[in-house]
């Protein structure tokens, strides 16, 4: 491709309104441009590696055995009354009536319709399994959609769904799958990690997300040091410490605490450790009431784990504040354990402290030196807490490591739910009816090119794997239309490039070569060739690796061997 005839839309400057740096040098490079909040279209360098992740998986799904097709993004309502999302999936659900005052919405996922396909087409256990799969674009109506492709409104998914008459043949498909994707990420050459992980709104039972690696991840993700244990934050059981608790030191004081409303304050303002204090949030009860958790000054919170508890409403929702004063008499910032007339759970961690400092319940003061057991009953204990670093893994031997990740893949075991609420059934061998045991695999593509920038970059631009790249090669000639000698040159090498097959971008822009160079670091090509008249007189071509500190100078003659043995698998025959 020559950059003359392609339209290489790269900007000098920053957009203000990009957050992160994938959404920066996005837009910086070309790749994609905004036309509203979470809507974006793909100019033709992000379209090039777009279509290279789309190929990537296509080809390990259709390895793995499962059947491309292609399912309509407007989903009639009764579907998704049918499984029971139409109410519960929330907000997010682009809902509409058409002209004939239909319901309808538009779809953020497909296994209303999926297993609607399925009921029409398939009627007997000797048709599974199946997988289907799809790579089509979907919309979720975001509040607030950030951070460019990472989450915007309307993106790309693969999905794909299985479909076993029972529970051995599903954990069957699912293992494929999970073949399949370590296939799919070990291609696309990023530093990645399967993880357990909590179904969410898709429902079913066991599920495993993919996570890049990157400093920017939204998702805290839990490694074992010693071993293989890796899970998202959310699930991951924070282990009860294994030390006694400390005996009382002190008799327990009230001390005045006014502005002293976190536990950062209070920890400063009494001159002890966060560990030290106790933070005491009030979450709704399913009766409407209130229920006190109480967690360590340096923990949060697990919504998850949270949610689960006995009597709390779920999905997990903090009390507000009117709520709080009205009942319990005193703002946020000084409720405590002690003496608090409401159920009250306790985090493991929090449970062992000792001589701890808690809010009095009564504005602006605190407790000192205050002891379970002793100024309160013996604690009701749970894990309710996020691990942090140093935990202690579950499972497995060694301590825990905390590193971001950005999720771009997830698969679930999604048992009967669907099969079930829409009545879909095959008969087995005996001619009984039996809902099919399903399975479901997602896959962000738009997300992966996003995340695969966030992994890879540095302060001149983008650094894509080979696998990704939008071109294998740039070549980069200095005063291409002014010397004859450069262009013979240049064309020559061009067609030779062409001819084994490799994608080679040759920048015919008549531009400063600084322009040239740094357009080239942006979009990050892995391979550069220069050529000039002083580098031909002096036989000799300039060549700079993407990640190279600096650029070196090699024999001309050697130029053919060198391009060969950037790409062995490429060379011509001969």
């Amino acid at each position: 491709m020559r950059a003359s005839r392609f339209h290489l839309a790269t900007l000098k400057e920053t957009p203000v309104d990009a957050e992160i740096i994938s959404h920066q040098l996005m837009l910086r490079a070309g790749m994609i441009r905004r036309h509203a909040a979470g809507i974006y279209s793909w100019l033709p360098l992000g379209l090039r590696i777009l279509r290279k992740v789309e190929q990537i998986i296509r080809e390990e799904m259709d390895r793995a055995g499962a059947l491309e097709l292609l399912m309509p993004s407007f989903q009639p309502a009764e579907l998704w009354q049918e499984s029971g999302r139409w109410d519960q999936f929330g907000p997010e659900l682009l809902r509409l009536r058409d002209r004939h005052d239909r319901d309808a919405c538009i779809g953020p996922t497909h296994e209303e319709i999926v297993t609607d396909i399925f009921r029409r087409e398939v009627n007997s256990y000797r048709q599974l399994p199946l997988n289907f799969y799809q790579i089509q674009t979907k919309f979720r109506d975001e509040i607030r959609p950030r951070f460019g492709v990472m989450r915007s409104r309307e993106f790309i998914m693969k999905d794909a769904y299985s479909f076993d008459i029972d529970k051995e043949g599903m954990q069957r498909s699912y293992d494929i799958m999970d073949q399949a994707y370590i296939n799919i990420f070990d291609r696309f050459g990023l530093d990645y990690r399967a993880v357990s992980a909590d179904s969410g709104a898709i429902g079913g039972s066991t599920s495993q997300e993919f996570h890049v690696l990157a400093d920017s991840g939204e998702d805290a993700i839990a490694f074992s040091e010693q071993g293989d244990f890796a899970a998202n934050i959310e699930t991951v059981e924070a282990l009860p410490p294994r030390i006694e608790r400390s005996a009382a030191s002190a008799e327990m004081q009230t001390v005045d605490t006014p502005g002293m409303y976190t536990i950062e304050d209070l920890a400063n303002g009494l001159g002890v450790s966060a560990q030290q204090c106790m933070k005491t949030l009030i979450v709704e009860a399913e009766d409407g009431g209130l229920v006190a958790l109480v967690l360590r000054g340096d923990h949060e919170l697990n919504a998850l784990k949270a949610e689960r508890l006995d009597g709390v409403a779920s999905p997990l929702r903090l009390a507000q504040r009117e709520q709080i004063t009205a009942t319990l008499g005193s703002d946020i910032g000084s409720i405590g354990p002690i003496g608090l007339n409401l159920k009250t759970i306790v985090d493991h961690s929090a449970a062992v402290v000792g001589d701890f400092v808690c809010g009095a319940n009564q504005d602006d003061k605190h407790f000192i030196n205050a002891n379970w057991g002793r100024d309160c009953e013996e604690p009701v204990k749970a894990d309710i807490r996020n691990v942090v670093d140093g935990d202690p893994s579950p499972g497995s031997t060694g301590q825990l490591k905390i590193l971001r990740g950005i999720e771009v893949g997830h698969i679930f075991q999604l048992g009967q739910k669907y099969s079930e609420s829409m009545q879909a059934a095959v008969l087995d061998e005996n001619g009984k009816g039996i809902a099919p045991f399903m399975g479901c695999y997602g896959i962000g593509v738009t997300r992966v090119v996003a995340a695969a920038i966030e992994q890879n970059h540095d302060a001149q631009g983008i650094i894509w794997p080979a696998a990704l790249a939008p071109f294998q090669l740039a070549i980069c000639p200095i005063n291409y239309h002014k010397s004859e000698v450069v262009k013979q040159a240049t064309d020559d090498l061009y067609q030779q490039c062409l001819t084994r097959g490799l994608e080679v971008f040759l920048d015919d822009r008549a531009l400063r070569p600084g322009v040239i160079f740094s357009d080239m670091e942006l979009i990050g090509i892995p391979h550069r060739i220069v050529l000039s008249e002083r580098g031909i007189t002096a036989q000799q071509f300039e060549y700079k690796g993407r990640s190279d500190d600096s650029a070196q100078e090699l024999p001309l003659d050697e130029l053919k061997t060198f391009v060969d043995k950037l790409y062995p698998d490429q060379c011509a025959p001969g």
